[in-house]
């Protein structure tokens, strides 16, 4: 229990009108989970208040907007000062992630001036005495990869790998932050592909390069992501997951879009990245990981399920027992849920010889 307190944080949006105040979040997440970290995709004052004492760890988001405002020191400084100087002292600000997925874009200014950003809050981070509290990086889509499968071919976009990864990844070894990829198997899935996404029992997808059977598609894309840097030489810089989750429902035909299997899914996934396995190319090691998402977000756009990855509904009651709340409240679940996940998990073993 010990390492997934350590590991296991949740991504917590805010566009819906059915939430709950932040401060009755925040002391639900310290006292009746084992999550204890936690993303924001802002720096709004009154949720960085809402989680003072609560010694919850708190990664504050830049909107991609602003990236190119952060090349100034001065205006760096200044936000330093105003969103987090005020709240340090109580609120357990961790990290501070500039932009979001900025490559997915497509927007060259942002891209340009994404890790010069970055270099320059970090001296205005230096400049406040915070550079050694408080971590700077960037969290990335699976899309920065020109290549994944097999995961041994794993390699960055031609341009972007030396004109954005080598400086990137240079600027996250010398300042010890992570590299932050958002992987979500749900959005390679298929008929013929979802117990490999579920972490369920399947044939494998062999990759005659290392001779590894990757029994997981978690596992295939992390270690994409590793083989991509190493091609750059910075396989020792730490790899954690910004994102990654399964939305409960969906449009019509959408395969395994409902509660059964994002209680499958996120249940193995903590159970996975906690247990100390690794994957077959980092062996023997845990990944920190926050699930996207902490409640469903009915004013998001787009399909149906981008508005349904939600763990909690806004009564604070789990949609589905994945393991994160705290041993002695475990009961209080909803035992209809997990009867469905232990059958649907039958059921999915069934399609074995599908894959």
């Amino acid at each position: 229990m010990a390492g997934i307190e350590a590991m296991i944080g949740v991504n917590y949006g805010m566009m819906a009108d059915n939430l709950p105040p932040p401060e009755n979040v925040a002391n639900f997440l310290a006292d009746s989970t084992i999550i204890n970290r936690v993303r924001l995709f802002d720096a709004n004052p009154y949720m960085l208040q809402a989680f003072a004492h609560t010694k919850l760890a708190i990664t504050i988001t830049i909107p991609n907007l602003l990236i190119p405002q952060f090349t100034n020191l001065t205006f760096a400084q200044e936000w330093i000062n105003t969103n987090i100087s005020t709240h340090i002292r109580f609120t357990n600000i961790i990290r501070i992630l500039v932009g979001n997925e900025v490559l997915s874009t497509g927007n060259k200014l942002l891209i340009t001036y994404l890790v010069p950003a970055m270099q320059t809050l970090h001296r205005a981070l230096l400049a406040a005495a915070l550079d050694r509290k408080i971590q700077i990086s960037t969290p990335h889509s699976l899309g920065v990869l020109s290549s994944s499968s097999p995961p041994s071919s794993g390699i960055f976009r031609q341009g972007y790998d030396e004109h954005v990864f080598r400086p990137l990844l240079k600027f996250l070894r010398d300042t010890g932050s992570p590299f932050i990829i958002n992987p979500y198997p749900f959005f390679d899935t298929s008929n013929e592909t979802l117990n490999y996404a579920l972490f369920m029992p399947n044939h494998g997808v062999f990759d005659y390069n290392t001779n590894v059977n990757y029994t997981n598609m978690l596992d295939a894309q992390l270690d994409s992501v590793f083989c991509a840097m190493k091609r750059l030489g910075f396989d020792d810089v730490d790899i954690v997951i910004g994102e990654t989750g399964w939305p409960s429902q969906g449009d019509p035909l959408q395969v395994g879009v409902d509660p059964q299997c994002a209680a499958v899914y996120n249940a193995n996934l903590v159970r996975h990245v906690t247990s100390g396995v690794g994957t077959p190319l980092m062996l023997n090691r845990t990944f920190e990981t926050y699930v996207f998402a902490l409640f469903d977000e009915d004013l998001k756009f787009g399909p149906t399920f981008e508005r349904h990855f939600g763990l909690f509904g806004p009564n604070l009651t789990p949609k589905y027992n994945v393991g994160l709340l705290k041993p002695s409240l475990g009961v209080i679940v909803c035992p209809t849920i997990t009867a469905w996940y232990w059958l649907v998990a039958g059921l999915l073993c069934v399609n074995l010889m599908a894959l």
